[in-house]
């Protein structure tokens, strides 16, 4: 997909020019997590919490959907259900106190609304989102873990942007100050492709063949490990780096683990070009939509959290959350603002600006005969042709489109609804 993302490199203005250097980037990420109350800093994350307070957390996600859901047979989804979700919720075994502790994720796993693999949807004939499922979390990503579920195979979690529900096999319980350790080694790796794999290993089968998805930082290991500690691979063609694994007991081990050299990998975060931003958001182009990162796959902000991740910089996980953030420069529009304002404001957007519709967002590329043109991860949607007239099903999954054609309802587009232009920098 690099071919087609040359195109959109060519078209903008400096492609190489640094736009913001890392220390730029590192006080951009103090002032969202200083300021934005849906991004946790874990490590000035309270050791002990009120199990109220922890209760009021789990209950603003663990609660009834708004409308009707059902399940794939096509059953609806009762109160006699929600009240077994409750009780595994577990809510009534919290202490007066807690003592929060810390982990590591050690495979991608789903963030749930409820403790259960349960999936739902929002009618018996469409089986596209689950609506239990929350978000993503990938090998590496530290976690702090407030609650377990009433039959002890859930967790709930906290991580750097969300809260929600993971099965207790993918979390690797340790010591505090080891895992901020790890977190912030300042001698590691960044995965720069939409997927990457670690090398097979039959010594340790924790660490052989794991998935990491884009902007996954893992620390690097020793270099002074002889030969043999490689798993008896050439080590001068591999990067050597260390994974979480779970122990039996649930406990935090950190494994050395190989990643090819012949994979998209990078030493440190990729410099904040307009390059960068482009070649990183095409290689997720044609990936299916995955709702919560399902799917094995992204939704629309995943897309541009885990594109912008590999440039070191961390984002709020909903796109409501990020269009209201403090984060960054934005300019919003009123619901009655004419075409005409928003076209114009687009005129001077750059690329890699975010722009946001209900629940949706969308990242800049440029413009074409005055059109402007976006990368986005699409759940399904439609177009108005040149008559005006609505054609349907075209659009799904991460695509190149024209920003006002695209339909966000059966009567409205993306761009007649957009609210905010926001520049991360």
């Amino acid at each position: 997909m690099q071919h087609l993302a040359e195109y959109w490199i060519d078209k903008a203005e400096g492609p190489d020019e640094l736009l913001v250097e890392r220390g730029g980037i590192d006080a951009f990420n103090r002032f969202a997590f200083a300021s934005d109350p849906n991004l946790v800093d874990l490590a000035a994350y309270p050791g002990e919490m009120c199990g109220d307070e922890i209760a009021n957390i789990i209950r603003s996600i663990s609660k009834p959907y708004g409308k009707d859901l059902f399940y794939r047979n096509g059953g609806a989804v009762t109160q006699v259900n929600y009240d077994r979700y409750a009780d595994a919720v577990n809510l009534d075994a919290l202490s007066a106190s807690v003592n929060i502790r810390f982990g590591l994720i050690v495979r991608r796993a789903d963030m749930r609304t409820w403790p259960t693999e349960d999936i739902v949807f929002k009618s018996p004939e469409t089986f596209e989102l689950d609506r239990f499922q929350e978000n993503g979390l990938f090998p590496s990503d530290a976690v702090a873990i407030l609650h377990a579920s009433t039959d002890g195979l859930w967790y709930f979690v906290q991580s750097y942007n969300y809260a929600a529900w993971v099965r207790k096999d993918a979390v690797a319980i340790g010591d505090r100050q080891k895992i901020m350790n790890y977190r912030d080694d300042p001698q590691f790796l960044v995965v720069t492709d939409s997927k990457v794999l670690t090398n097979a290993s039959q010594r340790v089968p924790a660490v052989s063949e794991v998935q990491l998805d884009m902007g996954v930082r893992l620390p690097l290991s020793d270099p002074g490990l002889k030969p043999q500690d490689f798993d008896r691979q050439n080590p001068s063609a591999c990067y050597a780096v260390k994974l979480p694994v779970r122990n039996d007991d649930g406990t935090l081990r950190l494994v050395t683990a190989l990643v090819s050299t012949s994979q998209d990998v990078s030493h440190d975060y990729l410099p904040y070009t307009r390059r960068n931003i482009i070649q990183q958001a095409f290689k997720f182009l044609g990936e299916h939509y995955g709702w919560g990162h399902s799917c094995n796959a992204r939704d629309c902000t995943g897309l541009v959290s885990e594109v912008y991740k590999t440039l070191g910089i961390y984002l709020p996980r909903n796109s409501e959350q990020q269009g209201s953030s403090p984060i960054g420069s934005s300019i919003r529009f009123a619901p009655d603002d004419a075409a005409g304002d928003k076209l114009a404001v687009l005129e001077c957007a750059d690329v890699g600006d975010l722009l946001y519709a209900p629940g949706h967002v969308m990242m800049y590329l440029g413009s074409v005969d005055g059109q402007p043109y976006v990368i986005h991860d699409l759940s399904g949607s439609g177009c108005l042709d040149e008559d005006g007239k609505r054609r349907d099903g075209l659009i799904r999954g991460v695509s190149v489109t024209p920003l006002t054609p695209v339909l966000m309802s059966q009567q409205e587009t993306y761009f007649e609804k957009l609210y905010a232009v926001k520049r991360i920098r």
